[in-house]
């Protein structure tokens, strides 16, 4: 799948595929983008395995960054028998 590149889950997608990490407050910031978790769902459905890290910042606040990965062999594993149950 690909997206549109009038979109803002393309701009935050080529951000993420650089090998950047993008939390909320930067998606909102840099893409206008509200809700990241949407625009995260969208990418992954896609088939990118997309990670959140959390961490707290300096002034106490938990942030979740989001970034691309290389999908571990159980989610590959899962997927297969997703797909062997038919449930894709």
């Amino acid at each position: 799948m690909r997206f549109n590149p009038e979109t803002k889950t393309y701009k935050l997608f080529t951000a993420l595929n650089a090998g950047e990490k993008v939390s909320a407050s930067v998606a909102s910031k840099r893409f206008g983008i509200k809700n990241i978790s949407a625009d995260v769902s969208r990418i992954r459905q896609a088939g990118f395995a997309v990670y959140a890290n959390s961490r707290v910042a300096g002034n106490g606040v938990k942030v979740t960054e989001y970034r691309i990965g290389k999908p571990s062999r159980k989610l590959v594993a899962a997927g297969y028998k997703a797909i062997a149950l038919g449930l894709v």
